[in-house]
């Protein structure tokens, strides 16, 4: 869930801190109130394509930030603890600066990450749903974590994965030292052909 966004200097707006209540899903507004600059921001602090033009006129750089829970989002704490990027339990801090030279940074949990490791955080926190926009539920991947979600089995979705990507490991083995004794350079030392 998104706590909180902070932006400064992002096109046309100067500052702006918004904090979010539990249970908010929906942004509207009148035409020119801001909403696609709001969306536009959040999607830079996810990873999206960075821009000298977000820039506001007259700085030089540009700085986002945004607040998660993460508590009922397991699959964003393991990927924060397989990549060293873990932070205060329950929470997700992302970070951009974009320079009017175009080039960008950026910080998950105050360390330095890729852009590419934004990109992976946000799409596992947020689905941005605009018109003509791309959607999650448009790929088979998302559709199936939302059915073992709604059974109740990503725990064992997860595990049959893993066990899945081990077999093809070892699959993977077998092939090779087949092709290898085909081409007559033999087993390796201690492992033996079974009559």
């Amino acid at each position: 869930m998104l706590r909180s966004l902070s932006i400064r200097d992002f096109v046309i707006v100067d500052k702006l801190d918004l904090e979010f209540q539990p249970g908010f899903t929906v942004l509207t507004g009148e035409t020119g109130a801001g909403k696609s600059i709001l969306i536009d921001a959040l999607a830079a602090v996810l990873g999206s394509r960075a821009e000298s033009g977000q820039v506001r006129e007259g700085k030089d750089k540009t700085e986002v930030s945004a607040e998660f829970s993460i508590e009922e989002a397991p699959a964003v704490s393991n990927y924060l603890a397989e990549n060293d990027l873990a932070g205060d339990d329950g929470t997700c801090l992302l970070r951009r600066v974009i320079e009017t030279s175009g080039r960008s940074r950026a910080y998950v949990n105050g360390r330095p990450a890729t852009v590419l490791q934004l990109k992976e955080i946000g799409e596992l926190l947020v689905d941005i749903h605009g018109q003509h926009a791309h959607q999650s539920l448009l790929r088979a991947g998302a559709q199936r974590d939302l059915l073992d979600g709604y059974a109740g089995a990503a725990d064992l979705a997860r595990e049959v994965a893993a066990l899945y990507r081990a077999w093809q490991d070892i699959r993977q083995q077998r092939l090779a030292l087949e092709t290898d004794a085909r081409a007559g350079r033999g087993y390796p030392p201690g492992v033996h052909r079974s009559p």
